[in-house]
C-alpha cells in the first residue's frame, strides 16, 4: 500500500494509506479527508476533487487528458501543479505523495 499526505490550506497534514489502483480521489472520501468533496463520484464530471500535486511528484503522474482540464476550468485558483485527483490512481511510484486541498471546492 502507499501512502498519501493530504495537507489542508490551513496546513493540517492527514495521512492515509491507499490500495495500488485506488484514486486519490476514492482514498480521500474513504477516509473522510476535508476539502475533496467529489459531488460526482469520480466521473470527471464535477471539479469538486481538485487537489494542489507537490511539483516532486507531478514528473510521475500521468498527463492530463482533455476532459480533466476542461473540468479544472470550473475549479477555483486554479494552478500548474492543479489535478483533479478522481485522475491519479495510486502506485508504488507515488508513495508518499503530497496532496493540498484548496481553501474551497
Amino acid at each position: 500500500m502507499a501512502k498519501i499526505l493530504f495537507i489542508d490550506h490551513a496546513g493540517t497534514s492527514r495521512e492515509v494509506e491507499a490500495k495500488n489502483g485506488t484514486s486519490i480521489m476514492e482514498a480521500a472520501v474513504q477516509n473522510m479527508i476535508p476539502g475533496i468533496d467529489a459531488d460526482c463520484g469520480g466521473a470527471c464530471a464535477c471539479a469538486t476533487c481538485h487537489v494542489y500535486i507537490d511539483e516532486s511528484f507531478l514528473s510521475k503522474l500521468k498527463d492530463k487528458d482533455d476532459m480533466e482540464d476542461s473540468m479544472l476550468d470550473f475549479a477555483e485558483n486554479v494552478q500548474d501543479n492543479s489535478r483533479l485527483s478522481c485522475q491519479i490512481l495510486m502506485s508504488d511510484d507515488l508513495d508518499g505523495i503530497k496532496v493540498t486541498t484548496p481553501e474551497s471546492q
